[in-house]
């Protein structure tokens, strides 16, 4: 087990340290600056979004008792898309430099992060209920995100093509960054998100053995599970605000650090940390050599790279 857990924090690292150098010449002061202020923020923003992404998922598959649990499936995602929609829309209507940019921050941004944000707290608010169960509160985010997925498609009927592709270009995910602000205003989120969480571990863990045991053990379910779903919506919302919806990460990396290390919380949350880090971070690396002289959104490669695999990892768990 020890060595299992070395061997994959080493591989997440190397990738982290090697993606920057990967990729075109860096050869002279342009090379330099390419490095410096275009491929090692990236890197860095792939590793704060992976990293949370990955460790609200493996949260949220514990706390649902649910494997296919993700953060979409409290209606973040939709939330936001949402959210980014109504200003990208109303860029039509009052003119781009109306709603260019508030507080320094780009308002599709912010209108994201409220959507996903008001979303997700909804759901939220019904798993603090006493009397409420699980399938109560997936069927609550199932019924919020069919909501906001509506609402979006009623405003991208109403959208010109210029607010229509760039929602379509939103939607896809994205993580390039140009300077140190994206990641320095992503910190003071994910960050105590990233504390907060893995305090819960075990909590986390007295749940694997149903809500009963959990309550005997002395957790109390209703708070953890609105703890979590509150906070881990925090982090997922601060990441789709900055880089939009990317596909299957929270859902796809902690099957597979189950699947090398088991079930326990205790290994489990920490390392879904680290290898989402370092997956995000290679799929990113590979968005950007995918095509010569182009490149890939990166919620291109992990919805390619997590659909065939999340299928695997089905048909694997129902042979054994």
């Amino acid at each position: 087990m020890k060595l299992r857990v070395m061997m994959l924090c080493v591989v997440s690292l190397a990738v982290l340290a090697l993606s920057p150098w990967l990729g075109g010449s860096l050869k002279g002061d342009l090379g330099w600056q390419i490095l410096w202020q275009l491929r090692v923020p990236r890197v860095l923003m792939a590793a704060l979004v992976g990293a949370t992404l990955s460790l609200v998922g493996a949260c949220y598959q514990t706390i649902f008792a649910n494997p296919l649990a993700a953060p979409s499936t409290v209606g973040t995602t939709a939330g936001a898309t949402l959210g980014a929609l109504v200003p990208l829309v109303l860029g039509t209507i009052l003119g781009p430099q109306m709603i260019q940019s508030a507080f320094g921050l780009p308002v599709t941004a912010l209108a994201a992060f409220a959507g996903a944000l008001a979303v997700s707290l909804l759901v939220a608010a019904v798993a603090v209920q006493g009397r409420a169960r699980v399938n109560d509160v997936l069927l609550a985010g199932i019924a919020v995100s069919l909501a906001a997925g509506a609402i979006s498609a009623g405003l991208q009927y109403t959208a010109d093509q210029a607010a229509l592709f760039a929602a379509i270009q939103w939607s896809l995910g994205h993580l390039p960054q140009v300077g140190y602000r994206g990641v320095l205003m992503l910190l003071p989120f994910v960050l105590p998100v990233w504390v907060v969480l893995l305090l819960q571990t075990r909590a986390l863990n007295a749940l694997l053995g149903g809500e009963q045991r959990a309550h005997s053990q002395g957790v109390d379910v209703p708070r953890i599970r609105a703890l979590v779903l509150g906070v881990g919506a925090l982090g997922v919302a601060a990441c789709v605000a900055w880089c939009g919806p990317i596909a299957f990460v929270g859902l796809l990396v902690p099957h597979l650090v189950r699947l090398g290390l088991g079930v326990n919380r205790r290994v489990l949350l920490p390392m879904s940390l680290v290898v989402g880090a370092g997956f995000l971070a290679a799929c990113d690396l590979g968005a950007r050599l995918a095509l010569p002289g182009r490149e890939l959104p990166v919620g291109v490669i992990t919805a390619g790279l997590g659909a065939p695999a999340l299928v695997w990892l089905i048909l694997r768990g129902n042979r054994s």
